[in-house]
């Protein structure tokens, strides 16, 4: 005889996705054992975002926008596991002869990668962990080798050890250069219309890229030091320059956008050298930093410009070459040595893994960049991804 209906279902939805909703990650996952219609509601995406925003590098900020809408929350918890364990398929994708310092980002199905004085576009495969063999497009412009390069609004723009700005506009012809500083241009960034720039020379610039003005220098910063990292607020209303402390100020500096006046200088205890390699905005008030000394520094310039509100050291006593953050918990260095890249959680003072790309010789872990599924790390002659999807 058949059994009678559950007088679970006579109740809303609304109402089971209430009472589901006090239920952690493993009770969930033994929910969705009973039967196939209590796994297709435990499945839900609106029961698995709080738990997705406690964990690291879900797809969610702070203030919990979805950076990947698309891709199941439940599997991304299930992914994040994986990050926080340090379970992942390293693998080789591309090798070169010469060592470089590469750069690269990441664009949807695409990542670009500078190799000298180009920057070639691979297609990424399905599953994410190997590229095409042969670049899709590739952009060139400078005669000596791209220093560092952004990709913003389908535009990329790339300064180069020639002192030259060049922008490409990925899907066309359309291409502009201009001299931009005496000496390599070590960093770029691109936001709203305007483009910074840093330099050796020990100068920061703004550029123009208005119709009738592409190219045209609206302000020149004396830095007195020479730049090698540089980002505009997400506000649009001033960019930060961290520069390599060779002399009596402040590394991290911020300056307004729009007259170039100094706003604030960051941090007040740095010592000769530190340098400052990376710098990365989370939200307009809260920063990321690294470089010589070995700190990663978590800033945020509402409660103090004279400390920062968080340090993570090194445990290696390495320098940092480049950071990344998923907007919330997860932090994701490079070292100098080894090839090293290590993951950490904010909510914790200690790294949380570590992962050696290098071997037998050592590399800088020069830039790196990753997804909800894969990190990719770029050293002195190859190419790395890690693949946290692998169980």
């Amino acid at each position: 005889a058949a059994s009678p209906p559950s007088p679970l279902w006579a109740l809303p939805e609304e109402l089971l996705l209430l009472i589901c909703s006090y239920l952690d990650a493993q009770a969930l996952g033994r929910l969705a054992q009973v039967c196939r219609r209590l796994r297709l509601l435990s499945s839900r995406d609106v029961l698995w975002r709080r738990i997705a925003r406690g964990c690291l590098n879900s797809g969610f900020t702070q203030l919990g926008t979805d950076l990947a809408v698309g891709i199941p929350v439940k599997e991304r918890v299930k992914v994040s596991q994986n990050w926080r364990h340090g379970r992942c398929r390293r693998e080789t994708v591309l090798k070169w002869k010469c060592n470089l310092m590469p750069w690269m980002e990441l664009d949807g199905e695409y990542l670009y990668l500078s190799q000298a004085e180009n920057i070639q576009a691979y297609r990424l495969c399905a599953e994410g962990t190997s590229l095409q063999r042969h670049p899709q497009a590739i952009f060139s412009g400078h005669q000596e080798d791209v220093c560092r390069f952004v990709l913003v609004n389908s535009h990329i723009v790339s300064g180069g050890g020639d002192g030259s700005i060049v922008l490409h506009k990925i899907h066309g012809s359309y291409s502009v250069k201009f001299s931009a500083h005496e000496q390599e241009v070590n960093c770029v960034d691109f936001q709203g219309g305007l483009i910074v720039s840093g330099s050796r020379d020990r100068t920061a610039k703004v550029w123009s890229l208005s119709v009738g003005r592409v190219g045209q220098c609206l302000h020149t910063v004396q830095t007195e030091d020479r730049v090698w990292s540089i980002a505009i607020s997400p506000l649009l209303s001033s960019f930060v320059t961290g520069t390599a402390c060779c002399g009596h100020t402040s590394p991290l500096r911020i300056w307004d956008l729009e007259s170039s006046q100094l706003l604030t200088c960051l941090g007040t205890d740095f010592h000769r050298g530190a340098g400052v390699l990376d710098v990365f905005y989370e939200t307009p008030s809260l920063l990321l930093s690294c470089g010589y000394d070995t700190y990663i520094r978590y800033w945020d310039i509402r409660t103090s410009t004279r400390k920062c509100v968080q340090e993570w050291e090194e445990p290696h006593d390495s320098a940092l070459y480049c950071i990344r953050s998923d907007k919330n918990h997860m932090i994701a260095s490079g070292s100098s040595y080894y090839g090293v890249v290590r993951l950490w959680d904010k909510r914790q003072t200690r790294c949380l893994q570590s992962f050696h790309l290098s071997s037998p010789t050592s590399s800088p872990v020069y830039c790196l960049r990753f997804s909800t599924t894969h990190l990719y790390a770029a050293l002195a002659s190859a190419l790395h991804v890690l693949d946290f999807t692998a169980s």
